[in-house]
């Protein structure tokens, strides 16, 4: 059976995408384990760097949505990082990270606010960002819109994975699957 070209569809904000593959490498520091798209931090420490992350290509301008979905299978510690969008360079750093509590619950780490509840152990979550450069940033779970923030102009890339934020420990399993990227 020959399966020909397929449009792509992304899951939010219809219209005018192209599916598209950036390339990525797997970050590991700490006691971050990486193997395929399942990620594990296996430490119970509170402070050095412990990450096992993707981190893709860069991109300037458009329009640029990730879509994943992400599983926890165990959760022994808190204040996990699983989704991130970093700014380069002049104004690098973390722009949106959202991070699970042991609970069930998604936040901002800048700020604290509440993304989504419902991230429990075993429970599969649809995550799709939307970053329109020089605009903003949404973040959509399971479909629904749940935070929309300022996007300046300039470089980004998308991360996932398992990150132990600052007043955050492991450990942690989680594996991702329906890794896709569109632009337009």
């Amino acid at each position: 059976m020959f399966l020909g070209a397929q449009t792509a569809y992304a899951q939010v904000e219809p219209g005018g995408w192209t599916s598209y593959s950036p390339g990525y490498n797997v970050q590991l520091k700490g006691c971050g384990q990486a193997n395929g798209l399942t990620f594990t931090l296996t430490c119970s420490s509170t402070s050095g760097e412990q990450r096992a992350e993707r981190r893709f290509d860069t991109y300037t301008g458009g329009t640029r949505q990730f879509e994943g979905s992400f599983k926890i299978t165990s959760m022994g510690g808190t204040r996990i990082s699983l989704k991130q969008t970093f700014r380069e360079s002049p104004s690098a750093g973390p722009y949106f990270i959202m991070a699970a509590e042991r609970g069930g619950r998604l936040y901002s780490v800048e700020g604290g606010a509440t993304i989504a509840s419902g991230a429990t152990v075993g429970t599969s979550v649809r995550v799709n960002t939307v970053n329109q450069v020089g605009s903003s940033h949404r973040t959509y779970i399971n479909g629904s819109l749940k935070n929309t923030v300022s996007s300046p102009s300039g470089s980004y890339y998308d991360k996932f994975g398992a990150y132990r934020t600052s007043s955050g420990n492991g450990p942690i399993t989680v594996t991702w699957s329906g890794i896709q990227f569109w632009r337009k």
